[in-house]
């Protein structure tokens, strides 16, 4: 499978919740995208794996479908959010490649 590159830019949100899990959405576009050329690929929860940098930081995790958006969602580790001095609010640019 060719890999696929996505430079992005979205705001840093917040999951409602106990758990405090800050989340980027991937644009509507870049999403539908992702999904025609790799959701064959996906996996648990429609997951679709993806090697993410910001900044200087690069990190293998997955992004994920929102059913109500249409559009994938990339979940920031606090390890990343500190090292980078991410907080919610924030408009961050980030690399995606898919795996």
């Amino acid at each position: 499978m060719r890999k696929g590159i996505y430079k992005a830019r979205s705001e840093v949100w917040l999951y409602p919740g106990m758990a405090g899990w800050h989340f980027v959405s991937v644009d509507k576009k870049q999403s539908e995208d992702i999904k025609e050329k790799y959701g064959k690929h996906q996996r648990g929860f429609g997951s679709i794996r993806v090697t993410v940098t910001v900044g200087k930081t690069s990190w293998k995790t997955s992004i994920f479908p929102d059913k109500k958006s249409g559009t994938y969602v990339l979940p920031l580790k606090a390890g990343v959010r500190k090292k980078e001095g991410i907080e919610k609010g924030d408009s961050l640019s980030f690399t995606l490649e898919v795996q």
